[in-house]
């Protein structure tokens, strides 16, 4: 008997790979010895891997699969959504209300500071809907328009970000901490800048990629989130909605701009997020899957769903942008 199998899960696409147990409820995390070696080249070559029919023993289980591979597990400090942790190093995906679409995107890609390696399980699929699309970001930046690619690749993207207030996550669960000292440190680390403002919140700006060469492999990817945190994300009576709130736009709980300050065209991301939607590749959750992810290489979403749902993430071997 194969202790696995190997194979497309969608057949004519390489990612992302089916790692599937020779005998159906083979513990993963005592097959991890026979797998890596499929693993180490299946990841970098495809970007990632979905195993199936093996099993997993709750969050602890799962924590303890992904700290195997040899670096620790990451927090989620300077998050840019609602989460809850379940086990040391490992979340909840995105409480976000299950009838939002979460678009593509690379974690932490609004960061200089990123995990390399991500993983999902799949506790309880939904009853309808809640996949977690995936997308290649090497093809996804060789099929972003020229002008947009050199644009976003030599003026980088500013994240501009306004914390609390109601209308987002406050600073003290972003940064885990009540000190503003301790923000104040973190934001010096990370490059970022920081103020607060009269009413007592936090504004912080970073310029960050727009693309990026990944350490190993030496491919170039898309890489940001400037279509998410721009302010054309939001449907239009959100967007009217939040500005008649906040009066000026500088306070918009989230903005982003190019990294010299000038504006991103709405048009530019309706191209941007055309190229995204043309590479996402969405296969239907098993309970019990768990899927890995290099997060350089593969971005990921979230489709709305019905009926109970329960995904789990981890992450590891931090990455920093020079």
């Amino acid at each position: 008997m194969s202790a696995f199998s190997v194979q497309p899960l969608i057949e004519g696409k390489a990612l992302p790979m089916l790692l599937r147990a020779g005998e159906a409820g083979q513990p993963l995390g005592e097959s991890l010895p026979v797998l890596r070696a499929a693993i180490d080249r299946y990841l970098t070559d495809s970007g990632g891997i979905v195993f199936r029919d093996f099993s997993l023993d709750g969050p602890d289980a799962f924590r303890a699969f992904a700290a195997d591979f040899g670096h620790p597990l990451l927090t989620y400090e300077f998050g840019s959504t609602p989460r809850s942790q379940v086990a040391s190093g490992v979340y909840t995906s995105t409480e976000y209300p299950p009838h939002q679409y979460i678009p593509l995107h690379n974690e932490q890609a609004y960061s200089r500071d990123w995990p390399m390696k991500i993983w999902f399980y799949c506790m309880q699929s939904a009853l309808e809907g809640g996949e977690t699309p995936i997308a290649d970001s090497r093809a996804i930046y060789r099929d972003m328009p020229p002008a947009i690619r050199e644009r976003f690749a030599g003026k980088g993207v500013m994240y501009v970000r306004n914390y609390g207030n109601g209308l987002d996550v406050d600073w003290q669960q972003v940064f885990g901490t009540d000190s503003r000292s301790e923000v104040e440190a973190y934001c010096a680390r990370h490059d970022i800048e920081c103020e607060w403002k009269e009413d007592g919140e936090l504004r912080t700006r970073q310029v960050c990629q727009g693309t990026a060469q990944h350490p190993v492999t030496g491919d170039w990817v898309w890489f940001n989130q400037a279509h998410l945190f721009h302010v054309s994300n939001l449907e239009p009576e959100v967007r009217e909605s939040l500005l008649d709130v906040v009066e000026d736009e500088a306070d918009l709980p989230r903005n982003v701009f190019y990294g010299d300050g000038s504006t991103i065209e709405d048009e530019t991301l309706s191209t941007v997020r055309t190229v995204l939607e043309r590479h996402k590749i969405s296969f239907p959750w098993q309970t019990g899957d768990v899927v890995m992810l290099d997060n350089m290489l593969t971005a990921h979403a979230r489709a709305p769903f019905k009926g109970p749902r329960k995904v789990i993430v981890a992450m590891a071997e931090a990455h920093r942008q020079g």
